[in-house]
C-alpha cells in the first residue's frame, strides 16, 4: 500500500505541474471465490482515497440439487491502482476485466456479463442467433474453480454432504467475465433479457455513474 501511495503522489505531483495532464480513472470487474473477493475488497478499502467499491455481489446459483457459489466486485478509481488489482486477481485464480473511458467514448452500449463459462458461451450463441450485433472487447476466465455444494433441499446428514463435496467440485465450474459492446440501442434490452433469463449477471454502463 505504501508503494501505491508513492505512485499516486507522483501522479498527483505531475498533474499539478502539468496543466494538460489528467489523472485517468478506470473501472474493473473481478470475479472468483469468496476468499479472493474478500481480499480484493480489503485492498480497495485500504486504498479508499483512490478506489471506490461500486458494488459487490455474493451469488448462489441453484441447479438441480447443487448450489454454485461465487462473488464478484466492481471497482472504480485511479488507473495505476486499478491496474494492480489485475496481477493479484490472476495470481489468485480470478477473472479480471478493466474498462477505460476510451471504451465508453469509442464503443456503443458497453455491457459486462458475469457467470459460469458454459452459460456465458450459451448466451453469446443465443445473441448471435437472435441477430444481435455485438463485439467482444475483453474476456477473462477463472483458473481457480468456484465452490459447489449440495443444497439444503437434499435431506442428507452434513457429514455425508461434506464427504460428497469433493466429487461435485470435480466438475470444475469456471467463471467468465465478458465485456461486449452492443451496436444498436434497441438491442440492449434484448441482451439483458436473454442474459438474465439464463442467470447471467449483466452490468450496463448506462447505469454506472461516471462522474466523481
Amino acid at each position: 500500500m505504501i508503494e501505491d501511495n508513492i505512485r499516486v503522489l507522483r501522479q498527483a505531483a505531475r498533474a499539478t505541474s502539468d496543466k494538460d495532464y489528467k489523472i485517468e480513472k478506470n473501472w474493473c470487474v473481478i470475479a472468483g471465490n469468496v476468499e479472493l473477493i474478500d481480499e480484493m475488497a480489503y485492498k480497495a478499502i485500504l486504498s479508499n482515497a483512490t478506489i471506490k467499491i461500486l458494488f459487490r455481489e455474493h451469488v448462489i446459483l441453484k441447479e438441480g440439487k447443487l448450489d454454485k457459489k461465487f462473488d464478484f466486485i466492481m471497482l472504480y478509481g485511479n488507473s495505476i491502482v486499478i491496474n494492480d488489482f489485475k496481477d493479484i486477481t490472476r495470481s489468485g485464480g480470478g477473472a479480471y476485466v478493466q474498462i477505460s473511458r476510451k471504451y465508453l467514448a469509442d464503443e456503443p452500449n458497453i455491457m459486462v456479463l458475469v457467470g459460469p463459462n458454459d452459460v456465458v458461451k450459451y448466451v453469446a450463441s443465443a445473441l448471435e442467433k437472435s441477430r444481435i450485433q455485438f463485439k467482444t472487447l475483453q474476456e477473462s476466465h477463472t483458473t481457480s474453480f468456484i465452490d459447489v455444494d449440495i443444497n439444503n433441499e437434499v435431506r442428507l446428514p452434513n457429514f455425508i454432504k461434506s464427504a460428497l463435496k469433493p466429487f461435485y467440485n470435480a466438475n470444475e465450474v469456471v467463471l467468465t467475465t465478458l465485456v461486449v459492446s452492443i451496436k444498436n440501442d434497441a438491442d440492449v434490452g434484448k441482451v439483458q433479457s436473454i442474459a438474465t433469463s439464463n442467470k447471467i449477471f449483466v452490468i450496463d454502463f448506462k447505469d454506472i455513474v461516471t462522474e466523481d
